[in-house]
């Protein structure tokens, strides 16, 4: 189910646990599922669901175990829990966040200090849906599917708005963490779109797009 709350600046909480994952790209109203089973995860997912069901998706830097400078902060939406123990839950998309400060702390998983304003607008939906180039973006994802001989369901694409097509396609993009990192800090959605239809292009030039960029799963 689609998150329907309407957020202001300071509805959002200036803690919060991030769960750092390379590679996996949360945007707002972006919808991201995840399956959770390491246990400090697991004790994270149980803390937020007590304190207004926030966690944020961040990217790590493999090599220093520091954290990307950007991340988006999301609500669980849906939870449910199997019989061996995982939490399979789906994060809706809030609001980017910069990292002001990593939090020194006692809990299992990570915290920072969060600071929304540089990406206020990110609260209006649909927000600089105008100055998208639609009609690029379908032909570059057209040739894209053709090359790939995968299937989508094109009717709810054409239907799609523009902020829905253009996160949703950067969210599931077969791209690796740099690129995920680009969009995500992209200053507009039209400038997120020209990435995507960079990176596209670039692949299709190549040949290089593998296609399985299954989202990490912890």
């Amino acid at each position: 189910m689609s998150e329907k709350k309407k957020y202001t600046i300071n509805d959002l909480p200036e803690t919060i646990p991030v769960f750092p994952l390379a590679g996996v790209l949360l945007l707002p109203r972006g919808q991201l599922p995840l399956n959770i089973f390491e246990p400090r995860y697991l004790n994270m997912l149980d803390d937020a669901l007590g304190r207004g069901r926030y966690i944020g998706i961040i990217q790590p830097d493999i090599d220093t175990d520091s954290l990307s400078a950007v991340g988006c902060l999301g609500r669980i939406s849906s939870f449910s829990e199997t019989g061996d123990g995982r939490m399979i839950i789906s994060l809706t998309g809030v609001c980017r966040f910069r990292v002001e400060a990593e939090l020194p702390v006692t809990t299992p998983y990570r915290q920072v200090q969060a600071d929304y304003l540089p990406f206020k607008d990110d609260l209006i939906t649909d927000v600089g849906s105008f100055d998208v180039d639609r009609d690029k973006l379908l032909n570059v994802l057209e040739r894209y599917l053709a090359m790939t001989e995968m299937s989508m369901d094109w009717d709810s694409i054409t239907t799609a708005s523009n902020e829905t097509l253009v996160n949703s396609l950067s969210m599931i993009s077969p791209f690796g963490p740099l690129e995920k990192q680009a969009m995500l800090e992209a200053v507009s959605l039209s400038e997120r779109n020209e990435i995507l239809i960079a990176l596209t292009e670039m692949a299709l030039a190549q040949g290089d797009i593998s296609g399985d960029n299954d989202n990490p799963i912890q």
